[in-house]
C-alpha cells in the first residue's frame, strides 16, 4: 500500500474510520507513518494525536478499541478508509459515533444478530442468550420447536397480541439457532432470493 505521508508538511494523513458491519462513519483521525505501522502491526487503530503530540491507540484508556477489518487508501494516496469492529462506543462522550449517531444496521434483524453474537460471550448468569448457548445446540433447537408449537397454538385463537409475541419468540430463538450452527439470516435470505428468481 502506497501512502503519501510526505504530501503534507506535518506528515499526517486523514483516516476515516467506518464500522465494517453497519457502514456508519465512526470518527476521523490522523496518522503518520509510525501510527499506520503500529495500526497494521497490532490490528487496532492507532492515531497520531495532534493535541497530545504522540501516538494514541483508540481505547487505550477506555478499552473501546477499534479492531481492523480492512484498510484502503484513496486515489491520491493521501487519505485512508479504515473499516473496523468497534469494541464499545467510539466517541469520548460515550456516543456510538463522533457525530452522535446510533451505530446499528438499518436492518433491525442484522442488529439483533450482532447483539446475540456479543451477548453469547457474556456469563450465563448475566445474559439469557449466554445461558441458552451454555446449554448447547440441542437445547436451542428444542426451544425453537417449543416456540413454533406455541405460535401455532396462538394462531388458532383470535388474540393478536399473544400471536405476535409468540411469533417474536420464535424468530428470536431461530436467530439463536442459526448462530449456534455458524450461520446467519443473510444466508437464508440468499436462498429465498434464488428461489424467487426462478
Amino acid at each position: 500500500m502506497n501512502i503519501d505521508f510526505a504530501k503534507y508538511t506535518d506528515g499526517l494523513v486523514p483516516a476515516v474510520i467506518q464500522d465494517y458491519n453497519t457502514h456508519k462513519v465512526l470518527m476521523l483521525g490522523y496518522m503518520n507513518e509510525e501510527a499506520f505501522n503500529q495500526t497494521s502491526a497490532t490490528g487496532r487503530v492507532t492515531f497520531y494525536s495532534r493535541s497530545k503530540l504522540r501516538l494514541w491507540t483508540k481505547g487505550e484508556e477506555s478499552g473501546n478499541f477499534l479492531e481492523i477489518r480492512s484498510i484502503a487508501v484513496d486515489c491520491d494516496n493521501d487519505a485512508l478508509l479504515i473499516k473496523v469492529h468497534p469494541l464499545g462506543p467510539t466517541c469520548h462522550t460515550g456516543a456510538d459515533t463522533c457525530w452522535n449517531e446510533t451505530n446499528q444496521p438499518d436492518n433491525f434483524l442484522e442488529y439483533l444478530e450482532e447483539i446475540i453474537q456479543l451477548r453469547k460471550q457474556a456469563g450465563a448468569e448475566e445474559s439469557y442468550v449466554a445461558k441458552m448457548f451454555s446449554k448447547g445446540l440441542n437445547k436451542i433447537a428444542q426451544k425453537v420447536g417449543e416456540e413454533a408449537v406455541e405460535m401455532v397454538i396462538e394462531a388458532k385463537d383470535d388474540n393478536k397480541e399473544l400471536f405476535l409475541n409468540e411469533s417474536a419468540d420464535l424468530l428470536f430463538h431461530y436467530l439463536l439457532l442459526l448462530n449456534a450452527k455458524g450461520h446467519n439470516l443473510a444466508e437464508v435470505l440468499t436462498i429465498l432470493k434464488k428461489r424467487h428468481s426462478k
